[in-house]
């Protein structure tokens, strides 16, 4: 479509045109990618209009920004560029490769300050397959989800398990930490590290675990899990030696300094050109080498955690 805009005195002409493709050739996916100087809030007013009288959604709106010139494209095209970035669910930064990590870092803090919820890809572009694009636009791959699902299912010999009982029991012998919500029965926990209980008439009895986290109806009140356990997501493009990283665990598993760690997960780069993904859970850690992701991405779940310690701890600007 030439000679004119999208947004305006071709709105007609773009709505019969995506109607003409959507009739035409039935595909799975539409890109649409504006010429030009213009806002991305109008581009995405114009296209939720037309698509509304479709079958078909608006399901990302995508910025490529130069990581080399993001600074001065701000200082200099101010809105514009500006609006490109606030209104984006993915913004992916070009020419990562050819800059320092310093320099990588400052322009990811710009872009916070502008957009604190789009998925920004900061790995080179020859580095990642596109499906780990596709991931990141369509928000398909969370860590923070992946890992608060994980917490909220039942794992009865594995690291974490949450009963919610009237009547009955609860044993849960040699796991690693038990949430156990009880109207009238008991809750033994045993060779376990950790036991957070909630009980209305009942009895709380912990056997050689770490730490026993007892909260009564009767005495204290309810305690709903987000009200005890918070989690952070964090991005960082640093790239991590495996020491390094060995020992930023280390501390997350062994130390209080950062709060009451229950979980972590991530995915960052390596030093030496590869990547780590690495797991927690209190008293044992796993570290390997995988494949490349679109961001370093990291998930830690906790209680009182401090989470400016933790962003430090991972080199998050």
């Amino acid at each position: 479509m030439n000679s004119g805009c999208i947004c305006c005195s071709l709105v007609g002409d773009f709505g019969a045109s995506l109607k003409e493709v959507i009739e035409t050739y039935s595909p799975e996916r539409i890109l649409i990618e504006p010429s030009g100087v213009g806002k991305l809030s109008d581009v995405l007013k114009a296209v939720e209009n037309v698509a509304a009288d479709l079958d078909v959604q608006v399901n990302s709106a995508v910025a490529v920004v130069d990581a080399s010139k993001a600074k001065m494209y701000i200082r200099n095209f101010g809105e514009f560029f500006i609006n490109q970035i606030e209104y984006a669910g993915t913004i992916i930064l070009s020419r990562t490769q050819n800059i320092s990590e310093e320099k990588l870092g400052t322009c990811l803090k710009l872009i916070r300050e502008k957009n604190g919820e789009a998925s920004v890809i900061t790995t080179p572009w020859d580095e990642i397959a596109g499906k780990n694009i596709l991931e990141a636009m369509e928000k398909i791959n969370s860590l923070e989800k992946e890992l608060i699902e994980e917490h909220e299912h039942h794992h009865h010999d594995g690291e974490c398990c949450h009963e919610h009982h009237h009547d009955g029991e609860h044993h849960h012998h040699d796991g690693e930490c038990c949430h156990g919500h009880h109207h009238d029965g008991e809750h033994h926990h045993h060779d376990g590290e950790c036991c957070h209980g909630h009980h209305h008439d009942g009895e709380h009895h912990h056997h050689d675990g770490e730490c026993c986290h007892g909260h009564h109806h009767g005495h204290e009140g309810h305690h709903h899990a987000d009200d005890v356990f918070t989690s952070m997501g964090l991005e960082t493009a640093h790239k991590f030696t495996e020491e390094e990283l060995k020992n930023i665990i280390d501390k997350l598993a062994n130390s209080t300094e950062y709060g009451e760690v229950l979980r972590a997960k991530g995915i960052v780069a390596a030093a030496e050109g590869e990547w780590f993904h690495f797991d927690l859970v209190p008293e044992e850690t796993e570290i390997r080498r995988g494949a490349a992701d679109f961001t370093g991405r990291i998930c830690v779940i906790g209680s009182e955690l401090k989470e400016e310690k933790v962003r430090e701890l991972f080199h998050v600007a």
